[in-house]
């Protein structure tokens, strides 16, 4: 009786850090820009303490696991730029630049002029202070832009390092043209994505709820096979698929590591709950990949031309 009298219980309100707005269809330019804030607009400073120097939010490749996690981080971008046959005087895209950590990379190390688009303004930033202190400002352009809006193609070279789980399913074969159309014949595409095992009936398959809520937001995992039919789908000619998924464990123990030595400062910088998620989910992470439930591929793709001069040498996978 006195629980009736009180009325329905009152629900707890939301944590400050679960995400809050989720306005229109899945996958609007709208709402991706407010997906993506949602993730990285948590400070560059905080981001630092987890990701070091290299300030590489992707899967490094070690050489072994006692390399640094920066030769690491150095490592996988140069992996990226030999599979990509960086020259001089090239363009490259890199979409999903992050903090600006491939463009110059390749700038600096090949001599590309590049373009890196985020969605997020504090990376944006972040980048440009880092190209200008480096001297590269001449050659790389950091732009707040989604990869549907580009518009002044041809581009050489494309990268798209762990960019395309934000894609989500049903704009999927969307990402792949636009890729394909931002070519020119004989491009190269470096995808770079993180994959889930294939389920059953795929029509179930939902995102975790505590990374929805928490995490990436409408962030979603597809199977290696589709991402490389989409892909082919789309025009491009599959040249090379490695998949290097013990390495992202390695890579989220270190940020694990390092967001534990730097615990009192990450959970000012940002909030003690937001610094707890991080840490469940990088955690998380890393078991997922060591015990296969999750993997990370890097699909190396070309826009072959209709005379068939991929460009691709016969013997050319010499960069492992």
């Amino acid at each position: 009786e006195l629980l009736a009298l009180a009325g329905a219980p009152v629900p707890p309100t939301p944590p400050a850090e679960e995400v809050r707005r989720r306005r229109g269809p899945l996958h609007t330019l709208r709402r991706d820009k407010e997906a993506i804030s949602h993730h990285y607009d948590v400070g560059n400073d905080f981001y630092a303490l987890v990701l070091g120097p290299s300030m590489v939010y992707s899967c490094a490749y070690w050489e072994s696991p006692a390399a640094s996690l920066e030769d690491a981080q150095r490592d996988k971008l140069d992996l990226i730029c030999r599979k990509l046959a960086l020259k001089e005087g090239q363009r490259l895209l890199d979409v999903g630049c992050g903090w600006g950590s491939m463009v110059l990379h390749a700038a600096r190390e090949y001599g590309v002029r590049a373009v890196g688009i985020t969605l997020s303004e504090e990376q944006a930033t972040f980048a440009r202070k880092r190209i200008a202190e480096a001297g590269l400002a001449d050659r790389i352009e950091i732009r707040v832009q989604d990869y549907r809006e580009i518009k002044d193609e041809p581009f050489d070279a494309i990268s798209s390092i762990g960019m395309a789980e934000h894609v989500g399913r049903a704009r999927y074969a969307e990402y792949a043209s636009a890729l394909y159309a931002l070519l020119r014949p004989g491009g190269r595409l470096l995808n770079h994505q993180i994959a889930r095992r294939p389920v059953a009936d795929e029509e179930t398959y939902r995102v975790d709820d505590f990374i929805d809520r928490y995490v990436f937001p409408d962030g979603e995992l597809a199977p290696v096979g589709r991402t490389v039919a989409q892909l082919e789908e789309a025009g491009f000619e599959v040249r090379d698929v490695e998949g290097i998924r013990e390495h992202y464990a390695l890579t989220l123990r270190q940020w694990v590591a390092n967001l534990e030595k730097h615990w009192d400062e990450a959970a000012r910088l940002t909030s003690p709950g937001r610094a707890r998620v991080w840490r469940l989910y990088m955690a998380a992470s890393a078991l997922s990949f060591e015990r296969n439930r999750i993997g990370v591929n890097q699909v190396l793709a070309v826009r072959t031309p209709d005379s068939g001069a991929s460009g691709v040498g016969l013997r050319e996978r010499s960069w492992g």
